[in-house]
């Protein structure tokens, strides 16, 4: 596909599939300008065409390697894909650790294959802060599947639970015990569990646990597809894309994007009412709270009260 011309208005290069736009669209909405909130305002009847695919799972698991396997499935079944990798924030700038992104490198000169890394910022639950309004962008610009890669921290990553419309995680062939320590975190969101490396040995034992696991399960509780891959050869990937898109077909896109809304209305409201505080805090008054925590003569939860209550001492 020829990369398509930038036409003069920023909105319409965003809608028309310009990559530029939508680089620079996403670099505003990180910055948190005026332009990118007028952005995100202006894309809202360009919003619903994507599907979105959220991959979390162990650090080892291979992850990034799947994502890119799986990406070239989607490549082959003509579909332009977006990728959004939530990378470690580096110590010094703050910006994205390049890890994922580099991983997917042999996808670089495709014009069908966008993947930007989005720093977590100590964001909790394994996604970015802005992440759900680069989906939106993503979705906008015409990208028809979105895949969102958590930073890979570990059982706490469920964000990705609504945030997504299928929820792949990945686990590495042997985990043993590790499925009992995260029966309660991220396997509980699984719409697809993933047994990657599965060639060594143990991969077998694995998804033996797994379906154990989940046979355990409620009645009502969601249906679970397991999929052995191994994505350094492409072995099973193909079979892993047939799944999600089985899963795709078989839901209603509005009742699957319920919770998305929800989630992202429920945190606009937040930043929102959060930067409304901030700018009516005076500097001085703020740095005295910190002084007086800092030597004792108030506790976190007490400085957090007075803050919100803009430096009204609270009774509660």
């Amino acid at each position: 596909m020829s990369r398509v011309q930038s036409p003069r208005n920023p909105l319409e290069a965003l809608v028309s599939g310009d990559p530029g736009a939508l680089a620079r669209a996403i670099s505003s909405v990180e910055r948190r300008t005026a332009a990118g909130r007028e952005t995100l305002r202006a894309i809202q009847p360009h919003l619903g065409r994507a599907r979105v695919i959220g991959v979390t799972g162990v650090p080892g698991a291979g992850k990034s390697t799947l994502i890119s396997r799986y990406v070239g499935e989607l490549r082959r079944a003509n579909r332009r894909v977006a990728v959004i990798a939530v990378d470690p924030s580096s110590p010094l700038s703050g910006g994205a650790v390049l890890g994922d992104r580099i991983r997917m490198a042999e996808h670089a000169t495709d014009e069908s294959v966008f993947v930007r890394s989005l720093a977590s910022r100590g964001h909790g639950g394994g996604l970015a802060p802005t992440t759900t309004h680069v989906v939106d962008l993503m979705d906008a610009a015409g990208w028809d599947r979105i895949v969102v890669e958590t930073v890979g921290a570990g059982q706490g990553e469920v964000d990705i639970a609504d945030a997504s419309d299928v929820r792949v995680v990945v686990c590495a062939a042997g985990l043993g015990d590790d499925v009992q320590a995260l029966k309660a975190g991220i396997l509980e969101i699984a719409d697809v569990l993933v047994v990657n490396k599965s060639d060594l040995p143990g991969g077998a034992a694995t998804v033996n646990q797994l379906e154990s696991m989940l046979a355990l399960r409620a009645p009502q509780a969601r249906d679970v597809s397991i999929c052995k891959t191994t994505a350094t050869t492409g072995e099973g990937v193909d079979a892993f894309a047939e799944t999600i898109e089985a899963r795709l077909a078989a839901e209603d896109p509005q009742r699957m994007h319920s919770p998305q809304r929800m989630r992202k209305l429920l945190a606009a409201a937040t930043g929102n009412l959060l930067t409304k505080k901030l700018r009516e805090l005076d500097e001085p008054w703020l740095m005295s709270i910190c002084e007086m925590l800092q030597h004792g003569e108030l506790d976190l939860h007490g400085a957090a009260q007075q803050v919100l209550h803009s430096g009204r001492v609270c009774d509660e």
